[in-house]
């Protein structure tokens, strides 16, 4: 970057470490302005939808639910199992390109406006903060200076709040993974019968406590690889934050028609980053968010000294260095191409998914079975999952060769509406000496007039 700045080292230094490697906390003062409210809003319309998404159902069923433990994942109410690894893994690999795509053209917007992480830090935690412990100044201040009871007092119920709020997102996070109805088991009866998942419980609230309350920014400049990803997305034509160095340098605080530039070097945009560092060293800098809090700061100050507004403002390099309008790159266009073409992949594949999985296997241990009348059996499983909103009526039969199908337990005749069943079952054919040692037999699954799985199946006929 151009300009007069003195920190030419900067990339090397980190902004939440000290130069003796310890860490550095950040006392953000509290931003305000055209930028901050348009992420408020967008935080609490995400706040909303977070902790009320779980208890919405369609049709009995949830609208948004992802339980690992039993291999079941909703979409829209829609059921998907492991059977449908396809489409997830394409679905994932749909989602790195977005993400691709997004950053080339928009940087790291993601981060400083709908990220997990920073709408819970900077929306909720760290207004909360605010109001208890006052702006950032202040907190550093109180921080510097001998304990209080007004100051433990302080502290202390700031972080019994952060307590209960974590306690809040770790119960709605279950939610998403086993439902509302077993976490409240988990809590309305004993620990004893539910300790697995009260011990789960408390970990995940421990855990959202411990980012919020010490970890913070460490998150978003050292945990997430997406900071470092974008080092390698970015160019010169991605919009982001960025500072006006053509017009702000030199910095100046008495601007004057032979010299100076428009920054007046007040500092503000660093004290109200959330990440400690300074814009003007470039935009594409790796603990950058861009949650615009810099650009609200800058244009506060520069009315105040009437001065154009936007000297930090959402630009690329190539718009602020040559004027250069924004334009998708040929790198972007193709990427936006291989995105477009996985995404319809996608739709063909959901449009042709088939809504009942079938798995048929030989029982493990089970050779066969000699009959008083000369036949031979073997025992088989089936595992039936129907994905529908209807109950069907099935029925399984031996295609080839001639026998029989016995079934242990009790058959079933119905598959209903996104549910599963195992069903055992034994093939019984005639064996004739002629016959060799194994052979096939074909069965099929029928749902009336419909066939819903056909297969070839190895029969062992003779030890």
């Amino acid at each position: 970057m151009k300009g007069n700045s003195d920190k030419d080292n900067f990339r090397e230094i980190h902004s939440s470490v000290t130069a003796v490697g310890g860490r550095k906390w950040m006392y953000a003062l509290k931003p305000e302005g055209k930028w901050y409210n348009y992420r408020s809003y967008i935080s609490y319309f995400y706040l909303i939808l977070f902790f009320t998404l779980p208890f919405i159902s369609v049709g009995g069923h949830p609208l948004f639910q992802f339980n690992i433990l039993k291999g079941e994942f909703y979409f829209f109410s829609v059921l998907f199992t492991p059977q449908d690894f396809v489409m997830f893994g394409l679905g994932m690999l749909i989602f790195i390109f977005i993400v691709i795509v997004f950053t080339m053209i928009f940087g790291r917007l993601f981060c400083g406006w709908v990220c997990p992480q920073t709408i819970f830090m900077e929306m909720v935690f760290r207004k909360i903060e605010y109001w208890i412990e006052g702006n950032g100044n202040r907190q550093k201040v109180n921080d510097h200076k001998e304990w209080t009871t007004e100051l433990i007092l302080r502290k202390g119920f700031k972080h019994f709040i952060f307590l209960l709020i974590s306690f809040a997102i770790s119960i709605t996070f279950l939610m998403y993974i086993i439902g509302e109805r077993a976490l409240f088991l988990i809590i309305q009866e004993p620990i004893k019968d539910h300790l697995t998942g009260f011990i789960a419980l408390i970990f995940f609230t421990l855990v959202f406590y411990a980012v919020y309350a010490f970890v913070r920014e460490i998150v978003c400049t050292v945990v997430c690889p997406y900071g470092r990803l974008q080092g390698v997305l970015v160019d010169s034509h991605t919009l982001s934050v960025s500072y006006d160095y053509v017009r702000g340098e030199p910095r100046t605080r008495q601007k004057t028609e032979e010299f100076g530039g428009d920054c007046i070097d007040c500092n503000l945009c660093v004290q109200v980053c959330p990440t400690g560092i300074d814009i003007r060293n470039g935009s594409s800098q790796m603990e950058c968010t861009q949650c615009t809090a810099c650009i609200d700061a800058c244009n506060m100050m520069m009315a105040k000294v009437k001065r154009p507004l936007g000297l930090i403002k959402y630009a690329s390099a190539s718009n602020i260095e040559s004027l250069e309008k924004f334009g998708l790159t040929s790198r972007v266009k193709t990427f936006l191409l291989i995105l477009i073409a996985l995404i319809g992949l996608l739709t063909l594949i959901l449009a042709t998914r088939k809504i009942v999985d079938v798995t048929v296997f030989k029982v493990p241990g089970q050779v066969l079975r000699y009959n008083q009348d000369g036949t031979v059996s073997n025992l088989y499983s089936m595992k039936i999952t129907n994905k529908g909103k209807l109950t069907i009526p099935i029925t399984l039969v031996l295609d080839q060769p001639v026998g029989i199908i016995e079934t242990i337990g009790l058959k079933p005749d119905s598959l209903f509406a996104e549910s599963k069943i195992d069903y055992l079952f034994f093939i019984t054919l005639p064996v004739n000496k002629s016959d060799g040692r194994k052979g096939k037999v074909n069965i099929k699954l029928m749902s009336n007039s419909k066939q819903l799985y056909s297969g070839n199946l190895d029969f062992i006929l003779k030890l």
